[in-house]
């Protein structure tokens, strides 16, 4: 049967006042007839194990799904379950996303490594590129052609570093919702200064990271308020920037000089576990990328 739910939340008197209602079906009831219901509501903390518990005890399909998990529910479930078996083993959730990081890496090696390799090549080509730029750089038509002979000749492909960006996207977005609507990762503590790794990282560059006593967010909006591991992410997306070949067009390569600030200014204000997911993942495709054009330049 459909129930019509409403639930409403104000403030009253400084106290928070909750109200919650619900409309079901119509019984009719005969002449002398009785008809008894049993309704069940629960208040408190939307934990996914209590809830999946409640569900199977009292047979309430998807009880869980209380969790606003978003569309993205198939990712955002498995790592949040993850991230709670890997906490369980490091007792840090910070911990546990550096881990789950590793893992995910594992699962998209072969096509990160299959990309990253492609790029390689894309970079030794620079050379041959600067060079018919140089020589068709105002016939833009002619320049096109010359470039499309020689990436098939050379078997290379320009868009061949976009698939590491477009994989880990989703997966981006599945952890900043994991990080946002659970109750466990409330005030779950990393290392250091990070005491909440579902609120912004509390450093700002305005006071010096501390070393002047005055709290910036107080005149400053969050955007301003740039903290270390924003920073980490945006020098980490700098230096890997640097192993990519230069996109051949002018314009689009100064697009791309700037990315690195613009995702640093915009990452302050996002939950601190998701920067620093994001900063290890740039170190370890760093890494990779570094070992395999290594390869690659010895051939």
């Amino acid at each position: 049967a459909k129930v019509k739910t409403n639930f409403i939340h104000r403030l009253s008197n400084n106290q928070d006042k909750y109200q919650a209602d619900f409309l079901g079906s119509r019984f009719d009831i005969a002449p002398g007839a009785t008809v008894n219901t049993t309704s069940h509501l629960f208040a408190g903390a939307k934990e996914l194990s209590l809830l999946q518990e409640y569900g199977e005890k009292l047979n309430i399909p998807l009880f869980d799904r209380a969790i606003d998990f978003g569309w993205l529910y198939f990712l955002t479930e498995p790592i949040f379950k993850a991230l709670i078996y890997l906490n369980k083993l490091v007792n840090n959730y910070g911990l546990a996303i550096l881990l789950l990081t590793v893992g995910i890496k594992l699962v998209f090696f072969p096509l990160a490594n299959k990309s990253y390799r492609a790029m390689a090549k894309m970079k030794k080509l620079q050379p041959k590129m600067l060079k018919l730029r140089e020589q068709f750089g105002e016939d833009k038509q002619r320049l096109n052609t010359e470039m499309m002979a020689l990436y098939k000749k050379e078997k290379a492909n320009p868009a061949s570093g976009c698939l590491p960006v477009i994989v880990q996207i989703p997966v981006f977005f599945a952890l900043y919702k994991v990080l946002f609507v659970t109750i466990e990762m409330r005030h779950a503590p990393f290392f250091g200064w990070i005491h909440d790794l579902s609120a912004p990282d509390p450093t700002s560059i305005l006071n010096l990271f501390g070393l002047f006593p005055w709290d910036p967010t107080t005149f400053a909006p969050d955007i301003l308020n740039i903290g270390v591991w924003p920073l980490l992410m945006g020098l980490t997306m700098f230096l890997q920037q640097k192993l990519n070949p230069q996109p051949p067009d002018p314009i689009q390569a100064k697009i791309f000089m700037f990315l690195p600030i613009m995702f640093t200014f915009m990452l302050a204000s996002f939950p601190a576990g998701l920067v620093v997911y994001w900063a290890w993942n740039n170190l370890l495709s760093i890494a990779q990328q570094w070992v395999i054009m290594k390869k690659v330049n010895k051939t």
